[in-house]
């Protein structure tokens, strides 16, 4: 299948950010690395091998973007206002550089933004912010909760980033309307400590009459061998 390497610099991180590119043609998706993780990791662990064949048929054009993690939820050096800060420039480089690239090698449909563990988390922190953008979301494994991260400190920036916050609040209107049109999976392994994080997010969506589909995948774990099960089947032939 065709195999793409891309990099440029980032006016928005200040730096080089680098990414893969796969197929010829195909409906959108944008698949995120998990925690720390790198943009090969996917190709690494066997996703792409996983998707070869209906990427190779045109079926997908999937982009694997890099992440920052080190420099956002991470850095314990920085203060957790600096790292939702280094987060947002991020989701502003993957809406504004990384999504137009994505939409404009593809043969259109829905954009379907994935990941697995922490690429889940950043799924639907950042999908359900723009369903506008985002048509369809599909978390393997994810966590959702960010209070781990940022050692109790809360401000504004803090909640609007934190889906499991802001959700409480939501009112009705444009952004709930957008919400009910996006298709959402929450794909988790019946034994995966992320098991529980999972069903919060989705009995909170329910509360917001946002419909979502709740796999939790018997005897399944937080591994590999899981999500590569899960894509197969959450990105059909």
């Amino acid at each position: 299948m065709n195999r793409e390497y891309h990099r440029w610099y980032s006016e928005r991180l200040g730096r080089d950010m680098e990414l893969l590119l796969y197929g010829h043609s195909g409906e959108p998706v944008l698949l995120l690395p998990t925690s720390r993780g790198r943009f090969y990791q996917a190709e690494d662990f066997g996703l792409m091998g996983a998707l070869a064949d209906r990427i190779q048929a045109g079926r997908y054009l999937v982009v694997c973007a890099d992440s920052v993690d080190e420099e956002s939820w991470f850095n314990t050096g920085a203060h957790p206002h600096e790292r939702v800060a280094r987060h947002a420039a991020w989701e502003s480089y993957l809406l504004n550089e990384v999504v137009p690239l994505v939409r404009s090698r593809s043969t259109g449909g829905r954009l379907t933004l994935a990941g697995c563990s922490f690429g889940g988390f950043h799924t639907y922190n950042v999908g359900l912010r723009h369903p506008d953008v985002f048509r369809r979301l599909i978390s393997m494994g994810g966590k959702f909760e960010t209070e781990d991260f940022l050692d109790g400190y809360q401000d504004e920036s803090v909640y609007f980033h934190s889906s499991m916050q802001w959700l409480h609040g939501l009112p009705d209107g444009a952004q709930r309307a957008a919400l009910q049109k996006v298709e959402m999976i929450l794909a988790v392994g019946e034994h995966d400590f992320c098991r529980p994080s999972n069903e919060n997010l989705s009995t909170l969506l329910w509360r917001q009459d946002i419909g979502n589909q709740l796999a939790i995948w018997g005897g399944g774990t937080h591994d590999w061998p899981v999500w590569r099960q899960m894509i197969q089947q959450y990105l059909p032939a």
